[in-house]
């Protein structure tokens, strides 16, 4: 029997990926025009298919008989093929009610914002609704509720994005300031792709609990694998194996991300734990080299500090959008906090430290006083690190160490 995803165009889907880790090695990926989906529907040989944009609405006519989800939602994301004919779910709202628990947010006798009025829109509503939110508002771009008049709902407690804003290669949009609200307890954005949202991100920075959409990505699978296969459900067991799910994920996506101090070993040790893990090494100051087509110390030197600096947010805007890398950043990538932010999207950041006096300076023109460089620099490390490994031994010490301890966390 065939099992997979359908849609129109199903893009970088890791749906594949993930029904794999849950035993379905007979999932695939049916990128299908609206003109092909009536005859695939029809297939004698189907046993479950996921549903995602644009047709979670279309396939309705095809089913006759719906989940109370799927009835109270409007759209399916899941079919069952069976003799009785096809069977409509909706797993979304298993994936975001999972999503907001992991998240630590809650919706009951909450003010609930919901951004977007599409089909995920109408997920976060039901699921809010079958919390017991106090209130329900969607914001659209037309409409009597939308962005321009966003800020008559300052009050909101939670705060639900269903849009794309900020999806990958569009990193770093957000789709409303979180600064126009007056006391969030919770963001909740269902894109996965960056890992962490602009929105989540800001979230995060002041202190309100937030989640991107990978967890309701993972969940949704393995309520759809029980559906597919007809079991009993699990409560524990599943969200269990969704926790397995996100953590060999996020392994495979999360960048590791080398910062600290001018000469102290990022890039000879970045390459060793490129090597050791299986990934592509990036070096920020190549890429701005290859970029400008000058070093960065010849830019510093010719055009100053400040010029380096814009050539080389420019490297990180890009190198960041990008998954399952090493980076190796320059000495003073972090003094920008939208350097941060950006590396932060998809990557943990490891403060590679070293003394002092073992810091190389040959070709660094901004590493004359080292003291005071260090000096001025530390708190920015000690802002922007997720964890800290020492190299004051050997290289291939400090790789095995970064590599161990991004495994482990």
């Amino acid at each position: 029997m065939r099992f997979g995803l359908i849609g129109w165009p199903l893009g970088h889907s890791f749906s594949e990926k993930i029904h794999g880790m849950l035993g379905n090695g007979e999932y695939r990926l049916y990128p299908l025009r609206a003109e092909e989906l009536d005859a695939f529907l029809r297939r004698p040989d189907l046993g479950g298919l996921n549903v995602t944009i644009p047709y979670k609405q279309a396939v309705l006519p095809y089913c006759g008989s719906l989940s109370p989800a799927a009835r109270g939602i409007g759209c399916v994301n899941v079919l069952r093929f069976t003799k009785d004919g096809i069977a409509g779910d909706n797993t979304d709202a298993e994936g975001l009610r999972f999503l907001a628990g992991r998240a630590g947010v809650s919706l009951q006798n909450r003010k609930v914002v919901i951004l977007g009025t599409g089909g995920t829109s109408k997920t976060a509503a039901w699921c809010a609704a079958q919390a017991g939110a106090a209130q329900i508002v969607k914001i659209s771009r037309s409409g009597p509720e939308h962005y321009g008049n966003i800020a008559r709902h300052r009050d909101a407690d939670v705060l639900i994005n269903t849009t794309p804003v900020g999806m990958y290669p569009d990193n770093g949009e957000t789709p409303v300031d979180l600064d126009v609200f007056d006391g969030l307890s919770g963001v909740l954005d269902v894109v996965y792709n960056p890992l962490r949202t602009a929105l989540v991100l800001q979230a995060r920075e002041r202190g309100i609990p937030s989640g991107g959409g990978l967890p309701m990505l993972a969940m949704q699978a393995v309520a759809a694998d029980r559906l597919f296969f007809d079991r009993k459900a699990d409560e524990e067991a599943e969200k269990a194996a969704a926790e397995r799910i996100l953590q060999a994920l996020e392994q495979e996506l999360e960048n590791v991300v080398l910062i600290g101090m001018p000469g102290c070993g990022k890039s000879r040790i970045g390459r060793a734990v490129a090597e050791k893990l299986g990934r592509r090494f990036v070096d920020l100051d190549q890429a701005v080299t290859q970029s400008c087509g000058r070093t960065p110390a010849q830019i510093i030197t010719q055009d100053g500090e400040e010029a380096f600096r814009e050539a080389e947010t420019a490297q990180v805007n890009r190198m960041a959008k990008e998954t399952g890398l090493v980076i190796a950043c320059g000495g003073g990538t972090v003094l920008r906090a939208e350097n941060v932010r950006a590396l932060r999207q998809n990557g943990r950041l490891c403060w590679l430290r070293r003394g002092i006096s073992a810091l190389a300076t040959e070709d660094r023109p901004l590493s004359g006083d080292l003291q005071a460089l260090y000096q001025r620099r530390r708190p920015f490390y000690e802002a922007a690190a997720d964890f800290c490994v020492d190299n004051d031994g050997t290289p291939e010490t400090a790789a095995g160490q970064v590599a161990d301890l991004f495994l482990k966390r």
